[in-house]
């Protein structure tokens, strides 16, 4: 085995796995049909976020810097990972159409959310349990949301505490929410939340049960920290010893998500939230117009990274169908597999309003805590600027689906 290999640490920590480095070395590919394979391996070590060219330069930094069994929470996917690697992927069966005649010399990323003004289409997604990537957790999160105008959603999973990640934000966030199976601990959530100043829940309905992630158990076999260091009674499960939970009677909880959630319990679920509602982790258009019809405000096109289901189909490739079911009367935000400005330059002209990332934060926040997690964010803004130039789109709203088109492989 070459050890100068830019791909032979992974492959170690993986036990020699076939699939997950097609994801985790994308950017280190071995493609020699490609002229920036000369360049991938930089000549120094990267030392400062303003080094650091692409986002996916900062996964081998934050694989570097954690240890394995963390590494391998925010890396797994479920089975064969095949379903990670394809909500990547997916962005490549879609080109841009660049036009020539437009003038583009005053250019604008800015948008409306729920008529809230925002910088960008660019936002942050739900990502549990921060402080295994970095001791500030979800504050170096906030701050980093906070220079540079970014609407943060806050995991149910959160390792700070959610009064904390406010005050650190200064702004409203969203707070994601996983109802568990107990609906006095599922209102003592949504209570707390908009009591901090949570403008919106996003429930997530994407986690009704067990999960295969090989990849994070292969890791864990190799990380030989004592676990209870971290995790409560050596139980990975957040209802013990997250913030969220602290303070709350969770002895009747067993599950993240309820036994059933029907059209029946969005309602009642919408009985109890004051701000906006929002579901995440829609992939059909039949859910999106149930999840409508019984009071969403806004979906969220997810398959939770990949990291819940191996169903082979990518984010992306379920936003036109939830587009079009939901017929303009809610906002259609996306996650998944998003690492370009270009890919957000896509997921927009489907018909996407927003777009958020959730392993590159962690990734950044690993490498370089919050000034990695602002260069993330600096680096995906500034590729959308770039290709909305070329595109001759001005403004976010003038991104339409003339902008695109499918690739003839």
């Amino acid at each position: 085995m070459n050890k100068d290999h830019p791909n032979w640490s992974r492959r170690a920590l993986l036990g020699g796995l076939t699939t997950l480095p097609a994801f985790l070395g994308r950017a280190f590919a071995e493609d020699p049909t490609t002229p920036r394979q000369a360049f991938l391996k930089p000549a120094a070590p990267i030392t400062s976020p303003d080094q650091v060219i692409g986002v996916m330069e900062f996964e081998p930094l934050a694989r570097d810097a954690l240890p394995p069994a963390h590494f391998g929470y925010i890396a797994t996917g479920v089975d064969d990972d095949a379903t990670v690697v394809r909500n990547h992927a997916a962005f490549s069966d879609v080109e841009i159409r660049a036009r020539r005649f437009a003038d583009v010399s005053h250019l604008s990323t800015a948008t409306s959310v729920f008529g809230t003004a925002w910088k960008s289409p660019l936002y942050l997604s739900a990502v549990s349990a921060m402080r295994a990537f970095h001791p500030e957790a979800e504050l170096a999160v906030a701050r980093a949301a906070r220079t540079r105008s970014t609407q943060l959603m806050l995991s149910t999973g959160a390792s700070a505490a959610v009064e904390d990640v406010q005050a650190a934000r200064g702004a409203p966030f969203w707070q994601q929410l996983y109802a568990t199976d107990d609906w006095n601990v599922t209102v003592a959530i949504v209570r707390r939340a908009e009591k901090a100043g949570a403008t919106a829940i996003a429930l997530t309905v994407d986690s009704p049960g067990r999960r295969n992630n090989e990849t994070l158990r292969r890791a864990m076999r190799i990380d030989n920290r004592q676990c209870g260091g971290c995790h409560v009674n050596n139980s990975h499960d957040m209802w013990h010893g997250r913030a969220m939970f602290q303070g709350l009677d969770t002895s009747h909880v067993t599950n993240l998500a309820p036994p059933a959630i029907t059209p029946p319990f969005l309602d009642r679920l919408r009985g109890i939230v004051k701000g906006k509602l929002i579901i995440k982790g829609i992939v059909t258009g039949e859910d999106a117009a149930i999840a409508v019809a019984h009071g969403a405000d806004g979906i969220v096109v997810s398959n939770h990274g990949g990291r819940n289901e191996e169903t082979l189909r990518a984010s992306f490739d379920c936003l036109p169908e939830v587009v079009a079911a939901v017929r303009g009367k809610v906002p259609v935000l996306l996650d998944g597999g998003v690492r370009r400005g270009t890919d957000i330059f896509k997921a927009l002209a489907l018909g996407a309003t927003a777009v958020g990332i959730g392993r590159p934060q962690a990734w950044g926040l690993a490498a370089f805590g919050q000034p990695g997690l602002e260069a993330v964010l600096d680096i995906l803004d500034a590729e959308l600027t770039m290709i909305m130039r070329q595109a001759g789109t001005p403004t976010i709203a003038s991104i339409t689906r003339d902008h695109v088109a499918r690739a003839r492989r």
